[in-house]
């Protein structure tokens, strides 16, 4: 494994941020976007073309049609997430369908009933997959392989995605099983009728030569070899909802993290979040009290139980460093030494901690997507990266937070 999911315990605000306070430095400050050109949109060329303004892609006809990953791109668009868009009907899909009943007054069955099919038709315009190419600046990057020690995680610069394959899988909020599915002998998935695209030779980098990229650690290992490439055309899963505002007043370094995991600056404000631990989910509202959002969750365990009740953010940490100390985990020996782990979506809180009032508990990230709703955490929430990052989007320090059982 990468390292243990959700270790969440051992985050203080002494990473190299501030102790939270009322007004916490994790809270970061806007960078001036004004002079930037609008028409930008910061976006790579991978983006949805919602607003008419992406780069324009072959129409190679699918194979087959996907109903349920078609469901599921619908409803990751619309807030109500899926968890990893993959084509089955699975708990994290059920979830979203039930919110997405909920808040259209549609009996909470978690199926696609007659009654839901004929709600989602208004959205039926998308298709569960497209076609994208896959840009230069997207491909290249520093693929490493990830330790298990956290005494060799604290000598790399950054915990980030071991391959290509694992960095296009979160940008598309899916897994690397789902990209091979739709993309078998690394071509499309196409009808028999139409003429197949051929698959781009992966050019040598870090993942396929086996050197370490410029400035690599001289920890980590190569990351397994990616089977896509760039220039590759590539079948994926239809998200939206990715346009970046270029006046939006985001910092760089978050910026480009949207844009990596295909989260859009446009959310809506949520007045109150409830994580419900026997539901395993997170649902946000608006001020009026209307469900705008809900996601999937991993939260406690038998061990480090959620704590019930109601709390405060104090902060929001993007892309944080992870101070590991073993004294706050059951489960580590307390011989271990405590280490400062570097940022990373692979590092145990994924791109986001979003601290709370009670002590060495937040909601973060994920270096896992897989498992959420799954695997137990040490008592924090836990959510996909691409979730976190569009919650972290959603809350404020006004926000008001609710742990059920």
């Amino acid at each position: 494994m990468k390292c243990k999911p959700a270790l969440c315990l051992g985050l203080s605000f002494a990473l190299g941020l501030s102790a939270c306070s009322s007004e916490p430095e994790t809270t970061p400050t806007p960078e001036a976007t004004a002079t930037q050109q609008a028409d930008s949109n910061f976006a790579d060329a991978m983006r949805s073309n919602d607003r008419g303004d992406a780069a324009e892609q072959p129409d190679i006809p699918d194979s087959e049609d996907r109903p349920v990953m078609q469901a599921q791109v619908v409803l990751d668009r619309l807030g109500f997430s899926p968890g990893v868009v993959d084509g089955k009907m699975g708990m994290s899909t059920k979830n979203a369908l039930a919110a997405f009943q909920e808040a259209n007054d549609l009996d909470t069955s978690g199926e696609i009933d007659t009654a839901t099919r004929d709600a989602l038709t208004r959205w039926q315009e998308f298709a569960a997959t497209r076609i994208v190419t896959i840009p230069e600046e997207f491909a290249v990057g520093r693929f490493e392989a990830i330790p298990d020690d956290p005494a060799d995680q604290a000598k790399m610069t950054r915990l980030g995605y071991e391959s290509l394959d694992e960095k296009l899988a979160e940008r598309f909020h899916t897994t690397v099983e789902t990209l091979k599915m739709l993309n078998p002998d690394g071509k499309p998935a196409t009808l028999a009728s139409a003429t197949p695209q051929p698959a781009a030779s992966p050019s040598p980098d870090a993942t396929a030569s086996g050197t370490p990229a410029s400035g690599a650690s001289t920890v980590a290992k190569p990351g397994p070899k990616s089977v896509f490439a760039a220039g590759q055309q590539i079948r994926v899963p239809n998200i939206g909802g990715d346009f970046i505002d270029a006046e939006a007043e985001v910092e760089d370094d978050w910026r480009d993290t949207l844009r990596m995991l295909g989260v859009g600056t446009d959310q809506p404000d949520a007045a109150k979040i409830v994580a419900d631990k026997s539901e395993s989910t997170l649902k946000a509202y608006d001020a009026e009290g209307k469900l705008i959002a809900a996601f999937t969750i991993t939260s406690g365990s038998s061990h480090d139980p959620l704590p019930i009740g109601e709390w405060d953010i104090l902060g929001i940490a993007h892309n944080p460093p992870f101070a590991y100390d073993p004294s706050l985990f059951w489960d580590v020996a307390d011989s271990e030494e405590k280490q400062q782990l570097p940022p990373g979506p692979n590092g145990p809180v994924g791109v986001v901690w979003i601290d709370l009032s009670k002590e060495h508990y937040g909601i973060h990230g994920t270096p896992a997507p897989e498992t959420i709703g799954r695997a137990e955490s040490h008592g924090c929430v836990r959510l996909t990266n691409w979730d976190a990052a569009r919650l972290a989007e959603m809350v404020s320090q006004k926000t008001q937070v609710i742990f059920e059982k």
